[in-house]
């Protein structure tokens, strides 16, 4: 039986490829050589069957396995296993790679691009060079590219990339002391924004709330919920509470210690727990206002409506017509003042029922 498996190579590049020696299976960790576009290409495996499985088809789109559409290309065999030769040609394209880097910028600058050149990737059997730029405009290389395919002798493809993934390619020590997370372990890179650091109450000092790439820190959104789930359960700074001490200003809250930080004009400053403060402002008739207990609140009153609504067909029913609405449909009830004659309202139409039934041989005129 058959496994799928994760094949990274280098940088952040994955691919999902699939292990047919199921007398041999292949285990995490191990290096392999796997079957590409253009050739053969070298890689080490980090992850196995139905976690492999898993991993691809949530982010894999040309991967059978993951239930693409059938006309996606079924994935492609795990060659072999790597030998020492493989490793040796391995290591020996890594290390050229930097010798190319340097190449390719001097071209680039012969060319007058503006663009930076990050990385640069053998490809296993060399088939195929690929070159990692940055750039803030579009770059029309197309000269560029023929000339390093003269020089190098193969097909050579350049792909541009954000600082982000720049950064996740090339790897790095941040401020916390630990390689980046977008190089070690964060496998997908979500957007964010300097609302992540209001809500956190940081410095929007860029120099300090940004990374390796310039970009903000990926590790803002990691605890932007926690801090958002703990702030509705304190009232908003700059708000005006009444509590035993009369109307005190909130100047600032500590989620961590669930403290409060009050100014009154009349007594001062002080600073006291969450439960106290709330104690305080009951004991006085009020609710301590906060987003929780709004959130309460709101959820109280919604609930009497909603029986309502599932009541409404049944009661609507009931009600009576309107005055002013077109008459019921049947004959009209009698009026006890009129001896039986129709009511006011229907008279002109019985009038003019009247009229258009009269025998055109009488010539009197019409009464009424």
């Amino acid at each position: 039986m058959s496994q799928t498996v994760e094949v990274r190579f280098k940088g952040t590049r994955k691919a999902y490829f699939v292990w047919e020696d199921s007398e041999s299976p292949i285990r995490t960790g191990e290096a392999v050589l796997v079957e590409v576009e253009r050739g053969r290409d070298f890689g080490r495996v980090t992850a196995v069957g139905d976690v492999a499985a898993k991993k691809c088809a949530g982010s894999c789109t040309g991967c059978a396995v993951g239930e693409a559409p059938a006309e996606a290309a079924p994935p492609k065999p795990v060659l072999r296993r790597a030998t020492r030769d493989d490793i040796r040609v391995h290591d020996e394209n890594r290390l050229d790679e930097d010798t190319v880097r340097r190449k390719v910028l001097e071209r680039v600058r012969t060319h007058g691009l503006v663009m930076k050149v990050s990385d640069t990737e053998w490809q296993w059997d060399r088939n195929k060079l690929t070159i990692y730029f940055t750039a803030e405009k579009r770059v029309d290389f197309r000269a560029l590219v023929r000339d390093l395919a003269s020089h190098f002798r193969t097909r050579i493809e350049l792909r541009q990339i954000g600082v982000r993934d720049e950064a996740a390619r090339l790897s790095g020590v941040g401020r916390c002391g630990r390689e980046y997370c977008c190089s070690s372990w964060l496998t997908e890179l979500s957007p964010v924004n300097l609302g992540l650091a209001k809500d956190q109450h940081l410095s929007l000092n860029p120099s300090q709330i940004s990374g390796g790439c310039g970009r903000l820190l990926c590790c803002l959104k990691y605890e932007h919920e926690f801090y958002v789930t703990a702030r509705r359960r304190f009232p908003k700074e700059g708000k005006v509470l009444t509590a035993s001490r009369g109307p005190e200003r909130v100047v600032a809250v500590d989620i961590f210690r669930e403290r409060v930080f009050l100014r009154s004009e009349e007594h001062g400053s002080r600073i006291i727990p969450l439960v106290q403060l709330r104690e305080e402002v009951e004991a006085r008739g009020d609710v301590l206002n906060t987003a929780e207990s709004r959130s309460r609140l709101a959820v109280a009153a919604e609930s009497p409506v909603a029986a309502a609504v599932e009541d409404g067909p049944t009661a609507v029913d009931e009600l009576p017509l309107d005055v002013d609405g077109p008459p019921s449909p049947g004959p009209a009830a009698p009026s006890p003042s009129s001896g039986g004659s129709p009511t006011p309202r229907s008279t002109p139409h019985r009038r003019r029922r009247r009229r258009h039934r009269r025998d055109p041989s009488d010539d009197s005129p019409p009464q009424g």
